[in-house]
């Protein structure tokens, strides 16, 4: 089997697409202006920096004085959650999922210190959150609820709008950190429902640092960022004009043609998981048709997934077990064990999420290094042959 270098792990981030790098070009050197200045300089600035706000809303189906640059995911999921506690008043309850990003379960639970509680709701097997469970775990002082559109481990696509709905009924404020989702999947957020919604460039081919944050209208929450009064004075910081117009840049590339282009992509994940759970004792994770189209995600029994791989990358495939935020700790992703998993077959999880650029050639050398791996760690492992002739054991 000749050696190939794919690269698989797009949930974790992606490469700068052609589309934003030439739009970042001008930025970088030639019209340097910042865009707070008053004079001819500035106002080029200012100028793009309007043009991209107009063009994320939109991507997004907001509408451009609803949509504030920040530098990332991580930043705009604080800004709701503190943003929403810090104008809360006698409210002191947050509710999120057992799966969510750690930027937003640790901006939670870093609340408690100022005496909030936190409601972590349980999922399906399939990462779901039911909305009968929201709806019974929403109490009086309740002043947020923060799910994710779509999770960055096993790639389940949630029910937001009907999450958001319940919400609602109890007039209760809903974000959802939306950074897996957005340029993958069609986002609407009046459709949706949501009163805030976070994102950031780098996971849709845009720039690293550069993210978006969706505040509904008429909706005022504390800031996150105080200081010169940039972003029309909700988020203070010089804006990065040449990272603005690339994320905007890439996020209109990506919605364009997107109803094909997932196809094609959803095709080729279906074929990659057909071969890969030829595997004895290996099952998918996830929910099997609300899902992100290039995201595969497994776990198989005997193995740890830290030796799959390094024993992948040998082969030239870069791809993960669990989210890349965790990948240094020895603890099976949250994720997994919320889903029902046993840690025993947790820590045996993989992760591939392949690039648009991925052809039918890649899948099956993915999945035949795959089958190597795990062939030549089952051999070495000292305690397959007592987990072998077991059924791996999932939530009902």
């Amino acid at each position: 089997m000749e050696k190939r270098r794919i690269y698989a792990d797009n949930a974790a981030t992606t490469k700068l697409g052609d589309a934003a790098f030439e739009a970042m070009l001008p930025w970088l050197r030639d019209d340097y202006g910042n865009p707070s200045s008053v004079y001819e300089a500035a106002r080029v600035s200012r100028r793009a920096i309007e043009a991209a706000r107009a063009d994320m809303a939109a991507a997004l189906g907001a509408k451009p004085n609803e949509i504030y640059f920040t530098s990332g995911g991580t930043e705009g999921d604080n800004w709701a959650i503190k943003g929403v506690a810090a104008s809360a008043k006698e409210k002191k309850h947050i509710i999120i999922s057992a799966i969510e990003h750690h930027a937003v379960s640790e901006s939670a639970h870093a609340l408690e210190r100022f005496g909030f509680e936190v409601t972590e709701l349980g999922v399906d097997k399939y990462g779901r959150v039911s909305p009968d469970d929201l709806r019974s775990a929403i109490r009086d002082d309740t002043c947020l609820v923060s799910i994710m559109l779509a999770n960055n481990e096993i790639g389940t696509i949630e029910p937001i709008k009907e999450l958001a709905a319940v919400a609602h009924e109890r007039g209760v404020l809903f974000h959802t950190d939306a950074v897996q989702a957005v340029g993958h999947i069609p986002i609407d957020v009046k459709e949706l429902g949501v009163d805030m919604l976070s994102l950031s460039a780098h996971k849709f081919h845009g720039p690293k640092g550069c993210g978006a944050f969706y505040l509904r209208t008429g909706l005022r929450i504390v800031n996150l960022i105080d200081g010169g009064g940039h972003e029309r004075g909700r988020r203070s910081g010089t804006e990065n004009v040449a990272s603005i117009c690339g994320m905007t840049a890439a996020l209109k590339q990506q919605t364009e043609g997107m109803e094909e282009r997932n196809k094609r992509l959803s095709a080729l994940r279906d074929r990659l998981y057909s071969q890969i759970l030829e595997l004895p004792y290996s099952q998918p994770t996830g929910h099997p048709t609300d899902r992100l189209p290039s995201c595969v995600s497994v776990v198989i029994n005997g193995i740890e997934g830290e030796g799959m791989i390094l024993g992948l990358d040998e082969l030239g495939i870069q791809a993960s077990s669990g989210s890349a935020c965790t990948s240094g700790s020895l603890d099976p992703s949250h994720v997994l064990l919320a889903i029902g998993l046993k840690h025993e077959i947790a820590h045996g999880s993989l992760r591939l999420t392949f690039g648009e650029d991925a052809t039918e050639e890649d899948i099956d050398y993915i999945a035949d290094s795959v089958k190597q791996v795990v062939g030549r760690l089952r051999a070495m492992s000292p305690v397959w042959d007592s987990v072998n002739n077991k059924p791996l054991e999932f939530k009902a």
